[in-house]
């Protein structure tokens, strides 16, 4: 199995926060066999050793051409990130309730006012999404909010739409 490693190679050994102490060193006796350039247990959950991971990869690559100016953020359009970010906020707080089948887009956008429709394909998706007592969408909003410039308004509205993932100009439509 050595041989087939580059020599840069580094091993990362997931999960560290669910396993004893001894598991981990266990798992880096193991891994250490492995001719590889360094090793690092991390928590993708707690963030323990990510950054020295995160440090090392850093240090070792290598500066390319810019393809953006510094100023810009990102290369999607604002809606399509708002829209992301409030998928990502309602896949945070519901956590295992919620459906990853759910799509979000922004249906209006006259800032300061953003309004977003989130997208389930059934009746039974819509209770999950908003929560008792709107809790989901209200903790999801909130979230969002921090994330945008000072003074954003952001409406949330779920929508059932029958099976918009099998229609490929729904998905088309959502940027997917």
């Amino acid at each position: 199995m050595a041989e087939s490693l580059p020599k840069d190679a580094i091993v990362v050994v997931t999960k560290a926060d669910i396993a004893k102490p001894d598991q981990v060193l266990e798992q880096l006796s193991v891994t250490s066999q492995l001719e590889a350039a360094a090793w690092f247990p991390v928590s993708g959950r707690t963030g323990d050793g990510v950054d020295p991971l995160v440090a090392h990869l850093r240090a070792r690559l290598p500066l390319g051409p810019k393809f953006y100016p510094d100023e810009m953020v990102t290369d999607v359009p604002d809606p399509f990130w708002v829209a992301e970010l409030v998928r990502e906020q309602l896949l945070a707080v519901a956590r295992q309730e919620l459906p990853h089948s759910i799509a979000t887009r922004v249906t209006e956008w006259e800032w300061p006012r953003i309004r977003c429709e989130i997208l389930v394909e059934r009746e039974s998706q819509k209770a999950m999404v908003i929560g008792k007592g709107g809790e989901n969408l209200k903790k999801a909003g909130t979230a969002v909010r921090r994330q945008l410039p000072e003074g954003a308004f952001v409406e949330l509205f779920v929508k059932v739409e029958k099976n918009w993932q099998r229609r490929p100009e729904s998905v088309a439509e959502l940027g997917y």
